[in-house]
């Protein structure tokens, strides 16, 4: 039986909850985030395992890094990995839309399934699935609220401070 465990830190986008499965991350969570499981899933709260992942975040947030480097335990099916590895190859800043990454992929017919699969992903802002829009160039669908979408996007492309409300 795999150790789970959780913490919750604040962030200029409320609060996040760290989820931790033998020790390494595995989810993140944001408030009245959809898709958000029930909080007995979290584990036992202990804020040992999630050390360097408040370090790179609160980094982030202070826009001092804009690459996380940390070892994920991301639990989905084969073509979710496949997408939410995509996902961290979209540089600090910039945009790709589902169509693109379903191009990246090699199934440049799957634009809704990869739309699905970045639903899906179980950690937003470290596996950056806000970096991803409609083919249009408008903001479709995030887990988190297009609102927090919004702000995200403009804090990364420096128009915005952390967590700026519009």
């Amino acid at each position: 039986m795999p150790t789970v465990q959780h913490t919750v830190i604040d962030s200029p986008y409320d609060a996040l909850t760290l989820v931790a499965v033998d020790g390494v991350l595995s989810r993140i969570h944001m408030t009245d985030q959809r898709h958000r499981p029930a909080e007995e899933t979290f584990g036992e709260p202990d804020p040992r395992p999630f050390g360097e992942a408040i370090r790179q975040l609160d980094a982030y947030f202070a826009g001092e890094l804009t690459e996380f480097d940390l070892p994920l335990k991301l639990i989905g099916t084969t073509f979710q990995l496949r997408v939410w590895e995509q996902l961290t190859l979209i540089p600090y800043g910039e945009t790709r839309t589902y169509g693109e990454l379903a191009e990246a992929l090699g199934s440049p017919g799957a634009s809704r399934a990869v739309g699905l699969a970045n639903g899906k992903n179980p950690v937003g802002i470290v596996v950056p699935c806000h970096r991803v829009i409609g083919a249009s160039g408008s903001l479709t669908g995030y887990g988190g609220g297009l609102g927090r979408k919004q702000r995200l996007l403009a804090f990364e492309s420096g128009t915005a401070e952390p967590g700026a409300l519009f």
